[in-house]
């Protein structure tokens, strides 16, 4: 089982979310930014997992990431704005015949979500989703990530390879053999 876990991230917390997804998913399983995640890497993919941060009540758009670049000097560290965003790497998606899943980095108070219009971009491209979006806390703006969440994360990881490995099955029992109808 392939599974490709792809991620916009600004301060590391949403690409550490996807790294131990992955390791949780297991060895057939790769983490990739947004410009990784081309055609080529998504071929053979069973799975595709997508997640970004949640900023201003959304998902990153490119007048969110001017705003991140305008606080940048506020911030512990500089944000990493050298990927793509997230919803431009959807619009670009190519279709997809695997499962999806999607996750989003927030504070804990923080309104709205991610994850809707990521489950949204992948459904576009054909892929069918696993189940609902996840989402990891961050404890403040910037990060870090709130204790146990990269435990959670590669736990989710492992909880999708098993939906995966179910989902196989349910699809494989459910193709029928195609019954002759000439006489």
């Amino acid at each position: 089982m392939k599974a490709v876990i792809v991620y916009e991230s600004h301060w590391g917390n949403t690409e550490a979310i996807a790294r131990a997804v992955a390791a949780g998913f297991g060895p057939e399983a790769a983490a990739l930014t947004t410009d990784q995640a081309s055609g080529a890497a998504l071929l053979d993919a069973e799975l595709v997992a997508a997640g970004a941060p949640l900023i201003a009540f959304g998902l990153p758009s490119d007048k969110t990431r001017d705003g991140v670049a305008a606080e940048s000097v506020k911030a512990p560290t500089p944000p990493d704005l050298s990927h793509p965003l997230m919803s431009a790497w959807l619009d670009g998606l190519p279709g997809g015949h695997g499962r999806s899943a999607s996750f989003e980095t927030r504070m804990r108070w923080s309104p709205g979500g991610a994850t809707g219009a990521i489950d949204r971009g992948l459904e576009a491209a054909g892929y069918r989703p696993l189940g609902k979006g996840r989402r990891f806390i961050v404890k403040g703006k910037y990060g870090p990530l709130r204790d146990g969440e990269i435990e959670l994360a590669r736990q989710w990881g492992a909880e999708l390879a098993e939906l995966l490995k179910s989902v196989r099955l349910v699809d494989a029992g459910s193709a029928k053999p195609e019954v002759s109808r000439s006489r």
